[in-house]
């Protein structure tokens, strides 16, 4: 069982992307269940996530960038940045930071 855990740059700015709405979806036989949700904090980090460590299995990591960019009266491409990843349960933890523009957003798995 595992943990996961983001933390959104906003790489336009050069700052953290603090007040982003992140949920995780667990993927099961098709079936999609948002299993938790919360909001990036100054530091544009979400550390409490997964209130539970995790199955390994199929998850999507979602954030509500379009409305972090409408906020703050920029215009971008992408509404949902969305991280479709397989999670291993003999890894104890993931961290998924997430770099975001207004066209554009690229993810990698950090430590």
């Amino acid at each position: 069982m595992t943990t996961l855990t983001t933390h959104i740059l906003d790489t336009a700015l050069g700052q953290p992307a603090a007040g982003v709405a992140v949920w995780l979806v667990q993927i099961t036989d098709g079936q999609e269940q948002v299993i938790a949700r919360s909001e990036t904090n100054q530091d544009g980090r979400v550390t409490d996530l997964t209130p539970k460590p995790l199955p390994g299995g199929h998850y999507r990591l979602c954030a509500d960038i379009g409305r972090y960019f409408a906020q703050s009266g920029r215009a971008s491409l992408y509404l949902t940045a969305i991280l479709d990843v397989q999670i291993d349960a003999a890894q104890a933890h993931y961290h998924l930071p997430l770099l975001v523009a207004p066209y554009a957003y690229s993810t990698y798995r950090g430590s």
